[in-house]
């Protein structure tokens, strides 16, 4: 302790010790994660295929299958990081239909439909905008918008 203040020793920190201890001079916070100081290496819960390498642009990326991929010029599914360059990744929010709609095209009610989904059927969203969510049908369904209150979470 330095004034009060907790300074990080960079060492192990053992179960039932404090988070922060030593007198390095150097105040970092040191993060247990269900136990561990260290997030898991493996994020294959999340991804298909983990890339190995290095990331380069080496010839034209991949053509996203008309209306089954998650990719936009923006945004795009976090399993397809590494297969397809975009800004921003995101993990998909799970979301079931209240009442059966129109998955659409496009965010606007008069935008192309895609098809009609049930009650009950899963959409992972990706998305929200301007009262639209943009997302995907299930793991491999169509790829759209559905107005956002028509979704609801039955998560817990």
């Amino acid at each position: 302790m330095d004034g009060g203040v907790p300074q990080w020793s960079g060492g192990k920190v053992e179960p039932g010790q404090p988070c922060m201890e030593g007198t390095t001079g150097l105040s970092a916070p040191h993060f247990m994660f269900g136990g561990c100081p260290s997030l898991p290496d493996s994020d294959l819960h999340l991804r298909e295929l983990l890339p190995t390498g290095p990331f380069a642009m080496t010839s034209p990326g991949e053509t996203a299958e008309a209306g089954h991929l998650p990719v936009r010029g923006d945004l795009a599914h976090i399993r397809l990081a590494g297969r397809y360059f975009v800004p921003h990744y995101a993990v998909p929010m799970p979301r079931w239909l209240a009442d059966e709609a129109m998955l659409r095209k496009a965010g606007k009610a008069d935008a192309e439909a895609v098809e009609v989904l049930a009650a009950g059927t899963l959409f992972n969203v990706l998305d929200i905008a301007g009262g639209w969510a943009w997302g995907q049908v299930g793991e491999h369904g169509f790829v759209g918008y559905l107005p956002v209150d028509r979704l609801e979470d039955r998560r817990g």
